[in-house]
């Protein structure tokens, strides 16, 4: 330390570089000086002050790199921050908002970004890919206009691995095709829904893929749940033209848990459930297939959903005909969910993390930002600068 200097809000503090062998920062040799420049960086505050440090920073000129910064200790290059301080603004980014870390630590919205996205970038880049038994894979809305991105999971770690535009073919289809290969052997199952593209990349990615994409079993659940429903609305319709309004107000019945409902409220389902009424038919043949899914052995698995397709297609329920259709062209995904107990409950959970994410920050201006949103919060990356060790803050 050269110099402090005091103002009425900042604290400058002049450092001079103690290095006096120059070298090349690209390839490390030793190269001579070409000239020199005045940098500043933000440091931690020192009491109330905003605190910079200063520094005369020489370049050198390698025979191969050409002119080029030498490195300083205390920061990353490109960083306008010590590594303290972005270790900091990491921390506090963990806990809230861009636009609030922002404001608390007197920076500008660009300026905190730029610290996320440096952050992620490191973490990407020292990145290894940890072994894992299961993966899963789903869609998560960026905006609204059915805009999405496809997030991959590591469900033995709960973290993200990667987060591509869309939700089409390639947004699964590269990631696998660029995943290790000795990484991609050891994985046993790739949970999803019953989404085509994504069926279609595994297919074509995955060695043995019938034996290991398994399908969730809530989204099954919740391709009944709407039949239920349409069943419910159409009979609904129908009803009413006759002056019966048996149906009014009850969507919610059909789709609740029973074992959460109210005295009240179970004492009205009993008696619609135990009724002639289509949407009580439809019902029951949505609680037996979650009970064969709960119940069978996997053994009979394939002769329990049978018997249960064959109730669902003479049902003469539109609704229900159609999704009966759907699981058994699927069947051999859902019966190995059934004997590997795989659900895609990881990547489900996950999503809901990144919607809350977005709320808090009211949104992102482009896929890239929210990109880097998941991963800083969910990719499991080591985010900080070195070579300063971590201490929390």
């Amino acid at each position: 330390m050269t110099d402090v200097e005091l103002g009425p809000e900042t604290v400058e503090v002049h450092l001079e570089n103690g290095s006096r062998k120059l070298a090349c920062p690209e390839c490390g040799a030793a190269s001579p000086r070409y000239d020199t420049r005045e940098r500043k960086w933000r440091h931690l505050d020192t009491m109330q002050y905003m605190t910079v440090l200063v520094a005369e920073v020489p370049r050198v000129k390698c025979g191969d790199h050409g002119v080029r910064q030498v490195r300083v200790p205390w920061a990353e290059v490109g960083s306008g921050f010590t590594a303290q301080f972005e270790r900091l603004a990491i921390d506090w980014l963990g806990e809230s908002n861009l636009s609030a870390v922002a404001r608390l630590l007197r920076l500008s919205w660009d300026q905190i970004d730029g610290v996320q996205q440096r952050a992620v970038g490191r973490g990407l880049a020292r990145r290894t890919l940890r072994p894992t038994r299961h993966l899963g894979v789903d869609e998560t809305s960026f905006q609204r206009r059915h805009e999405y991105v496809t997030v991959v999971v590591d469900s033995s770690h709960g973290t993200v691995v990667h987060v591509a535009d869309g939700r089409g073919r390639e947004a699964l289809g590269k990631f696998l095709q660029g995943a290790p290969a000795s990484w991609l052997s050891q994985v046993e199952t790739l949970a999803m829904d019953m989404w085509g593209p994504y069926i279609s990349a595994a297919s074509e990615h995955l060695d043995k893929p019938l034996e290991r994409i398994v399908f969730d079993k809530f989204h099954v659940a919740k391709l009944l749940g709407d039949a239920v429903d349409r069943v419910r609305r159409q009979e609904h319709r129908d009803l009413r033209s006759d002056g019966d309004d048996r149906l009014s107000g009850t969507r919610y019945l059909w789709l609740r848990n029973p074992d959460h409902m109210t005295s009240e409220q179970e004492l009205r389902f009993e008696e619609l459930r135990n009724s002639a009424l289509k949407t009580a038919r439809a019902w029951a043949i949505k609680e037996l297939a979650m009970t064969v899914w709960e119940t069978s052995a996997a053994d009979d698995a394939e002769q329990a959903w049978a018997s249960w397709y064959s109730w669902a297609i003479r049902s003469r329920l539109a609704p229900i005909k159609k999704v009966a259709k759907t699981l058994r062209h699927y069947l051999w995904g859902i019966v190995n969910a059934m004997k590997t107990g795989v659900t895609n409950a990881m990547s489900e959970g996950l999503n809901t993390k990144i919607q809350n994410i977005k709320r808090a920050a009211r949104g992102f201006r482009n896929r890239e930002r929210f990109r880097n949103a998941i991963y800083f919060h969910l990719g499991g990356l080591d985010l900080y600068p070195r070579p300063v060790a971590h201490t929390k803050s």
